[in-house]
Formats: structure tokens, sequence, C-alpha cells
């Protein structure tokens, strides 16, 4: 051993029996614990560290809700993932997951080294971060060879999403809406078999009492009737999905961040005036711990009786924690889908209660602060616009695939 590599193991022995009294012996049993399995998926361990690890990934990237709960989420169904992967007999190589880091560090304007060195100041290692985007390019790679195959875009789908998405005609539709909260891995198989007979039927009429009975959306008392709406305000997710909808027809389950959604379209509408396409938004999500407790969604109510704006938000928020809070102005891609069909239905100043977070477990109260309109906008390509069509139909089948991949798992936690 080095003289400055003793130094440097001496100075860290100092620091950790200076700060939490251990002893050494005590250190090495945290430590073994630490790597112990905490939960089983399948044949697959997932350790305290992995635990610890992604939770402080996730507070890095400032995701919402509790992160030790979402790492125990992503973990395991990462672990699902990689398991049907490997089944499929798909590897990665190396450098495919080295150009998936790349990519990911791009995003924030930095190199993979750059990234990697950022975490590992704040106590995240390259390896937990090499696995984190390995799971997702896996899943990427899995999904689109497995479906790839099955979807297809055609002349009329492009002409009207054309119309639809780029101007020269505005497009609103008249929806109906049932959103069905998960609360658990368990809960989401008799949520898909609920879903798919609410799907099945062809009555608006039947929807409406399957909305009043069900849903979780603000619109249950209305039988999920939604007003007008812009197609260019509904998320990207979702209007290839709508675009496909006759009147009188129910979408097929659409997963969203531990709910399900469905949408029966009663009427579409095509005008000569084009609607604005928006380069961001802006928004603000208040947590409130509790899910859709009665206790939270009184406290929702008192929070929407007391603010007028956005702004109004931080003296609700004064005093609590900086992540009760989240406020911030996205590109329309980037929100994700959930809160972006909240969204859709709002005017500046107006709220919601239809999303939660953390597996169920924390409501959140969103609200529209406004909308930036695109100036000088470009037409996407018929080559663009065809793969966005693909990619997003894909990635609907590769949703379903994941629910039922979940509900066949044998997930064991300590």
């Amino acid at each position: 051993m080095t003289p400055i590599l003793r130094r440097l193991t001496a100075a860290l022995t100092l620091a950790v029996v200076g700060v939490t009294g251990w002893s050494l012996s005590g250190g090495m049993v945290q430590a073994q614990n630490l790597f112990s399995p905490q939960i089983h998926v399948n044949d697959q361990a997932i350790t305290g560290y992995e635990l610890q690890q992604r939770a402080r990934l996730l507070t890095l990237f400032r995701a919402p809700g509790d992160p030790q709960r979402l790492a125990r989420e992503q973990l395991i169904e990462e672990r699902i993932k990689l398991d049907a992967a490997r089944t499929s007999g798909l590897v990665l190589e190396d450098d495919m997951v080295r150009a998936g880091m790349e990519e990911f560090a791009g995003r924030a304007n930095m190199t993979a080294d750059q990234l990697i060195a950022a975490l590992g100041q704040s106590g995240v290692s390259q390896e937990s971060f090499r696995e984190f985007v390995r799971a997702g390019i896996t899943w990427r790679e899995l999904t689109r060879a497995r479906f790839a195959a099955r979807v297809s875009v055609s002349e009329d789908d492009l002409e009207r999403a054309t119309r639809a998405l780029t101007g020269g005609a505005a497009v609103r539709v008249l929806l109906s809406e049932i959103i069905l909260p998960v609360t658990s891995l368990e809960d989401a198989e008799t949520k898909q078999a609920l879903a798919a007979s609410i799907a099945e039927s062809a009555s608006e009429g039947a929807f409406a009492e399957a909305a009043r009975r069900y849903s979780a959306a603000p619109s249950a008392g209305r039988g999920g009737r939604m007003n007008w709406v812009a197609l260019s305000e509904l998320p990207a997710g979702l209007r290839p999905i709508v675009l496909g909808l006759a009147p009188g027809e129910v979408s097929d389950p659409l997963p969203l961040d531990g709910a399900l959604a469905l949408f029966y379209m009663r009427d579409i509408e095509e005008t000569t005036v084009p609607t604005p396409e928006y380069s961001a938004i802006e928004y603000a999500a208040y947590y409130i711990p509790g899910g859709r407790s009665e206790a939270a969604l009184q406290r929702a109510a008192q929070v929407g009786a007391a603010v007028d704006t956005c702004d109004d938000l931080y003296g609700v928020a004064y005093g609590q924690p900086p992540e009760v809070l989240e406020r911030g102005s996205k590109a329309p891609e980037e929100i994700p889908q959930d809160i972006a069909m909240a969204l859709a239905s709002l005017d500046p100043g107006e709220s919601s209660t239809s999303v939660t977070r953390a597996n169920g477990q924390t409501l959140v109260f969103l609200m529209l602060c406004g909308r930036s309109p695109k100036v000088d906008g470009e037409a996407p390509s018929v080559e663009d616009l065809s793969n966005f069509i693909r990619n997003q139909r894909i990635e609907s089948f590769a949703n379903g695939y994941l629910e039922q991949l979940r509900a066949e798992a044998r997930i064991v936690e300590k």
C-alpha cells in the first residue's frame, strides 16, 4: 500500500468512526447488509446498494415523488425488462451502451465522461449510471424488434397527422375519459382486466356509467365528459391514438404513471383556422402525501381555493422541503404523458388533481401557468412524421407488453 493510499484509508476510517461511532467490524456488517438482496424479481436480486444508488441518482435528476419508492419501482421494472430481453436472446454490445450514455449526457450538453464525473462527486458510481442506461436501451431495442413489424403508417395517417399537427387546418376533439388508478403491482392485473372490459363497450352511456363508478379524474361526476380540446394541446403520444378513433369508438387502455386511461370519441371537428402550436408549456406541481385519500383531496381543495396563479403556490409551499413544489417550462414532448393530458384541458391559472405519483401515494396539485406559441416553426418531413407515428404506436404496444410481464413476474420484497 502506498503512503498516499494509507493516509487516505486512515482518513476515511477516522471519518467513519468519528461520525457514526461504529467499530470497524460494525462497519463491515453494515456493508454486508448493504449488498444483501432486498428484492427478488423472478430469479434476479436487487441489493440495498443498488436501491441506494438509484435513489441518489433520481434525487440528482430531480425526479418527482419519493426517490426511495421510485427507485424500488424502477429497479423492479428494469429486472422484468432485462429478463424478457434475455429470454429473447438480446444482449447489448458495450459500444451501444456507451453510445447511449453519450446520448443521455448530451441532453444536458455534457459528454458521458463529464456526467460520470459529476455523478461520482455526488456519490453515484459509473456502473450504476451505466446499468440505468443499459436497461433503457435494452427495452427500446427489444420492443422495436418485437413490435415494429406490426406497425404500419398509411398515406391517410400521414395526411391526417400533417393537417392536425402542422397547420392548414385545426382539428379539435370531443372526448370522454376514464382514469383508473393503479395502486400496486398486484392491482395492475385487476385494472387491466377492468380496462379491457370497458374498452369493449360500444355505448357512450355504458362508458359514462363506468366513468362515474371507477374513474379518478375530476370529470367522473360528468360521466367522464371533457370539453372540446384542440388536438395540438393533447400530449404528443396521445394524438396518434385519438386520430385513429372514429366517433363512437373507445381507445385501447393507455398505461400512464400509476394509472390506466381510456378515451371515448364523442365527436371530431376540422376547421380552416389553424390552432397554435406551442414551443413550451409552463406548469407547477405541488405534491401532497396521501394519494387520493380524503385528507389529501381536502388539502388539494384548500390549496385550490387559496391560489389564483402559479406564483401563489410559493406561499403555499413556504417552509416545506423544496421538493414539494416543482415549477418549470418544458417543450410539449418533454412533459410526462399523464401530466400533459391533464394540462390539455386547462387554461392558465386552472388546476387539476387527476395525477398521482409514487405509485399512487402522492397526489399532484397541477396548475397551468402558461403556454408559449411556436414562431417560424418548420413542418416536419414525411420521414420524421412517419417515424413519430410509428414510434408512438410501438410505445403503446410496449406499455401493454410490460403490464403483461409485470402481472406474470414473481416479485418478493423484504
